[in-house]
């Protein structure tokens, strides 16, 4: 078990300390207040030193615990400590390591080598001056006149800090104890509430959030004048070259952390606080470039979608420590995050949701979303005709050049919904975002972005109960014979015992005139139905009321089964209407692609009968139930009523074992 002692005071030491707390290593972190402790998360393997140590303290520790390594993680500006550090590990031979901060990534406009420096400046001036330097070293600025006007100080919350202020002669009400990170909008929030003209500032590193107060000058007008940090300390490490230095010293295991972050529609405002921290204490950004544009970030960047592509990198880079991957809106509505998460088995992940488009545009355009059902045809299909049809309300991610207004000329001209309310959202989250609201006949015509989501609301919807009335269903082609169809109540009680799921894949053997294949259609909104049938006049029917129905997920195949069913994909649902004498072959076959396929037939004859009777025993079904159902109809003769009866129709049901 190695000992190693880490001095720090920065952003980068909490981080190393964090990285070393599950290695084989006892570590001994060493902060100068309970403050600084406060802000280090608990680990087995760590103690913590809350106490300012002088040489003479340091000295005597390393003597008594024999550190392996101690690494100097103090602040740039905490000069004398890191002199006591060298100094005490030179006498006793301890292994020294200096730790340095990175360099920030936004310009300087006016920076001093000192303290002195800057406030010998600032007397000179007028307006007021915010400080974010801490209370340290605020006396030396009481020599700018006005002092106790002008100046306000953003400091820890902590005693010692109100007390400092106090001793420099600022007036309660121009102190601002708060704790960081600070975000653009936070520090310009703060810059605009005091009036400032200056913001005082250390050169203390994107980690420490030097960023974020340029960005904020900048944006309030304010000047920024800056203190350069002392020069640090030769041989110094970078944070992504400690690591490297420790996995190779000490053969720790490199482990990556990995946070999966939605950033919302991509902009400041709908990005959450605990996003905007994941992102600027990441080492490396992945995602599309229009997120990691968005995400302005400075560090490493990779530009990749695909989730294989996402894994491999971080797989292959372990000289970053720490990734964030960007995800738009929600991590959990329609996100790459589902496929993503189970590469990343030899990460440590976290996830963070972020404001999805639906709750976006409901939130701008003043609607609910409580019962949306939300559907992508973002490179996917969907019944959407159907879908919209018996909903209320539907959310849809659409995809493709003027995707929206293919969607909505569907609904008004195909799906018989040109009554249905449109709201149409454009580049949500951008600066020329725009809502649009009307019919689908009044936007059919309308063209709209790529990147769109659409509201529709149904105040009609229909019923999407099963057994739709034998009527609408076309019979025979002009001149041809009437095509045999499975009748209303039979299909009613065939549909029920097929048990469809909305992701159900059907086979409808005999389609016939569609009216099983389109029932099924309806049901499995999400599903494929394939429509097997060998008589060509019967094809083209399936095919008519199939688009009279307005279903767009049954396929039909012309052919004889089984021989025309082999290349297709794996039932989970099968009916069996006609099998022209092959039913056991194409049982056998059904069996084959899917032992656990649920299969329903029905047998008018006795010899289907017998045939059906025959497969139920000899391919060991684990259910298998046989119902006869006799139906008769009303028809008028003269003045009366009179029952006719239909054809008995056997229905069998029979459930695969599975594997």
């Amino acid at each position: 078990m190695f000992k190693l002692c880490v001095f720090a005071g920065t952003t980068e030491g909490r981080r190393l300390i964090e990285f070393l707390s599950d290695k084989p290593a006892r570590v001994l972190a060493c902060v100068a207040t309970e403050y600084g402790e406060t802000l280090i998360r608990p680990a087995q393997n760590l103690a913590v030193s809350a106490k300012r140590l002088d040489e003479g303290e340091m000295q005597a520790l390393f003597e008594g615990e024999r550190f392996d390594l101690v690494i100097d993680a103090t602040h740039p500006y905490a000069s004398v400590v890191s002199e006591n550090v060298v100094s005490a590990c030179k006498k006793t031979e301890t292994e020294y390591l200096r730790l340095e901060r990175g360099e920030p990534g936004s310009a300087v406009p006016r920076c001093f080598s000192s303290t002195d420096e800057a406030a010998r400046y600032l007397n000179g001036t007028e307006g007021n001056i915010l400080f974010t330097t801490g209370s340290k070293e605020l006396s030396r600025f009481s020599i700018i006149e006005g002092f106790a006007a002008r100046a306000y100080a953003r400091v820890l919350p902590m005693e010692d800090s109100l007390r400092l202020c106090a001793d420099a002669g600022l007036h309660p009400s121009h102190i601002i104890a708060m704790q960081g990170p600070f975000s653009r909008e936070m520090n310009a929030a703060t810059i605009n509430a005091v009036n400032a003209a200056f913001v005082v500032t250390k050169m203390s590193g994107r980690a420490g959030g030097f960023d974020e107060k340029a960005e904020a000058a900048k944006e309030c007008g304010a000047e920024l004048v800056v203190i350069g940090r002392p020069p640090e300390k030769a041989g110094g490490l970078s944070y992504r070259e400690t690591l490297k230095y420790l996995q190779k010293r000490f053969g720790f295991a490199h482990r990556s952390f990995v946070t999966v972050c939605g950033i919302g529609m991509g902009g400041r405002e709908t990005l959450t606080l605990g996003a905007d921290e994941a992102i600027r204490s990441a080492e490396c950004i992945i995602g599309a470039k229009r997120m990691t544009e968005a995400a302005r970030a400075d560090q490493a960047v990779f530009e990749a979608v695909s989730p294989v592509a996402i894994a491999d990198y971080i797989r292959e880079h372990g000289e970053f420590s720490r990734f964030c991957v960007l995800m738009s809106g929600d991590t959990g509505f329609f996100s790459g995050t589902k496929k993503l998460l189970p590469l990343l088995d030899f990460c440590a992940v976290k996830v963070l949701p972020g404001i999805s488009s639906l709750s976006y545009l409901c939130a701008k355009a003043g609607l609910s979303y409580e019962d949306v059902l939300s559907v992508s045809l973002h490179g996917r299909e969907a019944n959407i005709g159907r879908i919209c049809s018996v909903n209320r309300r539907v959310f849809a991610l659409v995809s493709g050049e003027n995707g929206a207004g293919r969607l909505i000329r569907f609904l008004a001209d195909e799906a018989g919904l040109g009554y249905a309310r449109i709201t149409v959202g454009e580049r949500l989250g951008y600066p020329d975002e725009r809502i649009t609201s009307g019919t689908a006949n009044e936007l059919k015509s309308a063209a709209f972005n790529s990147l769109s989501a659409v509201y529709i609301e149904n105040t009609c919807p229909k019923s999407a109960a099963f057994g739709l009335p034998d009527a609408i269903f076309a019979r025979n082609n002009e001149g041809e014979a009437v095509v045999p169809m499975t009748k209303s109540e039979v299909r009613s009680v065939c549909m029920s015992k097929l048990g469809l799921l909305s992701d159900s894949v059907v086979w409808d053997v005999g389609s016939g005139t569609g009216s099983v294949s389109v029932e099924a259609a309806l049901i499995s909104l999400y599903g494929k139905v394939y429509a097997i049938e060998k008589k060509h006049g019967a094809a083209e029917l399936t095919r008519l009321n199939a688009k009279a129905a307005q279903v767009c997920n049954i396929e039909v195949v012309e052919g004889s089964a089984p021989e025309v069913c082999i290349p297709l994909p794996s039932p989970t649902h099968a009916f069996i209407g006609g099998s022209s004498g092959n039913m056991k072959e194409i049982i056998s076959l059904l069996l084959e692609k899917n032992p656990s396929v649920r299969i329903v037939a029905t047998a008018i004859s006795l010899e289907t009968v017998c045939e059906l009777t025959e497969c139920a025993k000899q391919f060991g079904f684990e259910e298998t139930e046989i119902v006869c159902l006799n139906a008769s109809r009303a028809r008028s003769v003269g003045g009366y009523n009179l029952m006719t009866a239909q054809n008995p129709v056997y229905i069998f049901t029979m459930q695969g074992k599975g594997l």
